[in-house]
């Protein structure tokens, strides 16, 4: 490391800034395909003429758009990711700028302890909670097809997807297995957008849905198998603790849970993405965190797991399995 290449890796936030402006302001949208003028581009979303221009030329520098005389066009990359009109529009990226506005906090929080966004997810707007739901899909549907590839499903004829989200797992477990009986469990305001990606992605009549708050509520009861992805990074190890237990009460035996998410070496400086997640769990959430295997291990020993066995993928996550004898 020398001064030039902390240089770069100090300022490399203009470029990621630049990049979801761009998206925020929905220019890839905008753009023609046969090309878009600065002036009409301004007119027609109500810019600055000058400061869109100095945008949309630092987007074709950084190759994210291309430019012809006075004419702007998309890239064939940006317009099949970046504009509205493409079906692999990635609408996910709209809570990265979300997260842009949280972690800019991040030194106060580091001086308080206190979150730059505390409130629970049930009382954010859809204008957050849509965002982040896709944001969770899109990486969820590339994942969970190699993610869940080694579970074994013999003897599994039901599972309960908590905090799935859109439903991208629970989706994947039908998949490997139609007649399994999958069901995701989720607040309020999460399970109609649940309801929304299963209809686009055909799974209306296959998968079942429950509404409830896992801190607050009972789990459903009566399950193989629970999946819990991304889910224990966002509470306090007390609350995991008593999720966990109810997990347990929640299956049948023998019954089998997965813990998917960021598990962190003792010193918790490893992987790096879960160290650097911790971070973005500290800036967005009262008590989230990446936790330890060790803790999660007796986690699960305290609500009367056994055979726990834990597997790491190539990304740095980890599935940590255990069964209800």
């Amino acid at each position: 490391m020398n001064p030039n290449t902390i240089r770069e890796f100090a300022t490399s936030y203009q470029k990621s800034r630049i990049l979801l402006s761009g998206f925020e302001l929905d220019l890839f949208t905008n753009i023609e395909e046969a090309g878009t003028t600065n002036h009409q581009l301004a007119s027609q979303l109500g810019l600055n003429e000058h400061a869109s221009e100095r945008l949309m030329n630092a987007l074709v520098s950084l190759g994210f758009l291309e430019k012809q005389d006075q004419l702007f066009f998309n890239t064939r990359d940006s317009f099949t990711f970046l504009s509205k009109k493409s079906p692999e529009f990635l609408g996910g990226l709209m809570h990265s700028n979300h997260l842009w506005k949280t972690w800019s906090n991040l030194t106060q929080v580091v001086k308080t302890g206190n979150a730059a966004n505390p409130s629970e997810i049930n009382a954010r707007g859809e204008d957050w909670l849509f965002p982040f739901i896709n944001a969770m899909h899109d990486r969820a549907k590339k994942m969970a097809p190699q993610q869940l590839a080694n579970i074994d499903l013999s003897g599994i004829n039901s599972v309960l997807d908590i905090g799935g989200g859109s439903g991208a797992y629970s989706m994947e477990f039908v998949t490997k297995k139609p007649e399994i009986e999958a069901t995701v469990f989720d607040l309020p305001n999460v399970i109609p957008i649940t309801k929304k990606f299963m209809a686009q992605e055909g799974f209306t009549d296959k998968i079942k849905t429950y509404t409830g708050d896992y801190i607050t509520n009972e789990l459903p009861a009566g399950f193989d198998l629970i999946f819990l992805s991304a889910i224990i990074h966002s509470n306090s190890l007390e609350v995991n603790q008593d999720l966990i237990k109810k997990c347990f009460t929640a299956l049948n035996s023998p019954g089998k849970i997965i813990i998917q998410d960021w598990i962190m070496n003792n010193d918790r400086t490893q992987p790096t993405f879960g160290a650097i997640f911790a971070v973005n769990m500290l800036v967005g959430t009262e008590a989230g965190d990446c936790f330890t295997e060790q803790e999660v291990t007796e986690m699960l020993r305290s609500a009367g797991f056994d055979n726990i066995s834990r597997i790491e993928f190539e990304t740095g996550i980890s599935q940590i399995t255990a069964q209800k004898i």
